[in-house]
């Protein structure tokens, strides 16, 4: 039986990762500080509380767990105004954190590390696609701990110490279809957030930015289902030493649907789930919204054997379903 440590595993992407990891037949093994993860999504499974850190507790998990054969990375602090307030803490969290982790896993013999970096590393404006040779330009802290991760991981790989594999998330959305775990922010800030708010107050959703250079004039981001996500990190276990190999150390792929998708089709595609349809009125732009982008996933395609198999429609009707869940899942 193969085992993969994911660090993170009571977080939103991590514990659906963990989901998918046990379904594949390998065994997760989670680490996680519970600071935003949470307890519930760890019953049943193999989890050690603390901090990635935390050395002697890593030094542990492989000692009791020798069968490890790859790292996902999770852990970190997500939230982007909150990073702009509190820029030091974010890279003790980000960055530091995660340099000793790979100390820790490199003195353990691991050399196999699966890292969850992110879209916003890329500036995407105008709404256009980006791809992975499209040039860094994050636009936060957090966004900035992100690039600076994948950078050191690169140098440490580079140095024979490490191979790496990033895989640049964009919009997650959805649940696990078994809903064993999802979302846990009951007022989550992204659109589908607020469009399902929206929908349950029974108000007008805000479409704000109506003349951006996109096919209907509103903003565009790229929305992939979360399980389509998990299957990514399944599919980069699998084929790991294949895409990294000796002399090709690091590597980084895009995960997104490759086409995008609009403000006005996400409300299009909210209301095909609903069952009465949710009101939308055209607002003037945020300050410092953008057009959006989205991103090709050719590389995805190419070495992992990945395409998203699930529609936007999926993921808002898991979102909605994972909701009465939650509520009776989370203690608070």
């Amino acid at each position: 039986m193969v085992s993969v440590l994911i660090a993170g595993g009571a977080g939103y992407i991590g514990s659906t990762v963990a989901s998918a990891c046990l379904d594949a037949g390998i065994t997760p093994v989670i680490l996680d500080n519970l600071v935003r993860g949470r307890r519930e999504f760890t019953d049943g499974r193999i989890f050690y509380e603390g901090d990635i850190s935390d050395g002697a507790l890593v030094d542990r998990i492989f000692a009791e767990h020798p069968d490890i054969s790859a790292v996902v990375h999770c852990a970190a602090l997500i939230v982007v105004p909150e990073s702009v307030a509190d820029p030091m803490g974010y890279y003790e969290a980000n960055v530091a954190k995660s340099l000793a982790f790979v100390g820790h896993l490199h003195r353990n013999g691991c050399d196999r590390l699966i890292f969850s970096s992110s879209g916003s590393i890329y500036r995407a404006e105008d709404g256009s696609p980006v791809t992975e040779e499209s040039p860094l330009a994050p636009q936060s802290p957090y966004a900035r701990t992100k690039a600076v991760c994948e950078e050191m991981f690169a140098d440490i790989a580079a140095a024979g110490a490490m191979r790496v594999l990033s895989l640049r998330y964009f919009n997650p959305v959805g649940s696990d279809p078994l809903l064993r775990t999802g979302l846990q922010l009951k007022r989550p800030s992204h659109a589908l957030g607020k469009l399902i708010q929206a929908h349950q107050e029974g108000t007008a959703f805000p479409v704000t930015g109506v003349n951006y250079p996109t096919r209907d004039g509103s903003g565009i981001r790229d929305y992939v289902h979360v399980w389509d996500l998990a299957a990514a990190h399944i599919a980069a276990v699998d084929r790991f030493d294949s895409v990294l190999t000796e002399s090709n150390r690091s590597v980084a792929i895009n995960l997104g649907t490759g086409s995008g998708t609009t403000v006005r089709e996400l409300c299009a595609a909210f209301n095909n789930v609903v069952s009465a349809p949710l009101a939308t009125v055209d607002a003037d732009p945020r300050p410092g919204d953008v057009a959006g982008g989205y991103t090709r996933s050719d590389r995805a395609e190419k070495l992992l054997g990945w395409t998203p198999k699930l529609s936007l429609e999926e993921g808002i009707r898991s979102a909605l379903d994972w909701i009465p869940v939650r509520d009776g899942m989370l203690k608070d």
